[in-house]
């Protein structure tokens, strides 16, 4: 592709990427063209605009049998996203739409790794989880990922790394399996700092602190979180997960006065306006 598609995104707004995809279209042609209606698709699947999304794809579907390889994957993956994703409520999880979205990743997986595209590969694979959402599928998933990782040579797909340990931690978490899901948030740890990225480090080094909250380790959650909230409200930006966590250490350590603090410093920063 000429176009970064990567570099377009900011997954936090949405909108704005809609914005750069639909400016970078306006001279884009073949697949650079598809690919970039495949991401505002994405767009709309992050907004919960399930039926936006379909429609964005239906108008790619005509063209796939002329796409090259990567138009084709993103095009099943993102029609995938549309019945399955973090984003789906799990009312909306039918047999149906469990089965539609399975199919698109089958054809998805299917032709990435035919086609040697890992980065995507992975991608696809990450999915299953939100199809099937039980912490075992999602180990299995994150698993057959993890040895596409190890394989590759390719440096997108060795950026996903991060991801995959941090949501194996959480499965081995919610398996009540805190020492080893401790030792996944620290492996994640160590890709964020590889990457260095600030937001991602941040967010490793809550997880492990609240695996260490889980395992009754107060006083060293209570140092990471403290930490945590310095450098987020240095930023001007404060995090009420922090403030979540923060209010239930102290809770736990019997320290009502403090415990109501964050609970208040919570409230403050997740009021609508």
């Amino acid at each position: 592709m000429a176009i970064d598609v990567n570099a377009l995104w900011d997954h936090n707004k949405p909108a704005l990427s809609e914005e750069r995809f639909r400016a970078a279209l306006a001279t884009a042609i073949g697949d650079d063209a598809l690919i970039l209606r495949t991401q505002i698709a994405r767009t709309w699947g992050i907004r919960r605009g399930f039926e936006q999304a379909r429609a964005e794809l239906a108008e790619v579907q005509p063209q796939l049998n002329t796409a090259g390889p990567e138009a084709q994957v993103r095009y099943w993956l993102e029609l995938g996203r549309t019945y399955s994703s973090a984003t789906h409520d799990p009312a909306s999880q039918t047999e149906d739409a469990k089965n539609r979205a399975r199919t698109a990743y089958d054809n998805a997986l299917a032709l990435a790794t035919a086609n040697s595209l890992d980065y995507l590969a992975i991608d696809t694979m990450h999915m299953y989880a939100f199809v099937d959402r039980t912490p075992e599928n999602e180990i299995k998933w994150v698993d057959r990922a993890l040895t596409v990782v190890e394989a590759t040579k390719q440096a997108d797909a060795k950026q996903w790394e991060a991801s995959l340990r941090n949501n194996r931690g959480y499965a081995l978490h919610q398996l009540g399996r805190n020492e080893e899901a401790l030792a996944e948030f620290k492996r994640s740890l160590a890709a964020r700092e590889r990457q260095g990225n600030v937001r991602g480090i941040r967010i490793a080094h809550w997880m492990i602190a609240m695996t260490l909250r889980h395992m009754g380790r107060l006083y060293a959650a209570l140092e990471i979180q403290q930490r945590l909230e310095r450098e987020w409200d240095a930023d001007g930006d404060p995090d009420p997960y922090v403030f979540e966590e923060l209010e239930k250490i102290y809770r736990a350590r019997g320290d009502t006065a403090r415990a109501d603090h964050y609970a208040a410093r919570l409230k403050a920063t997740t009021q609508k306006p």
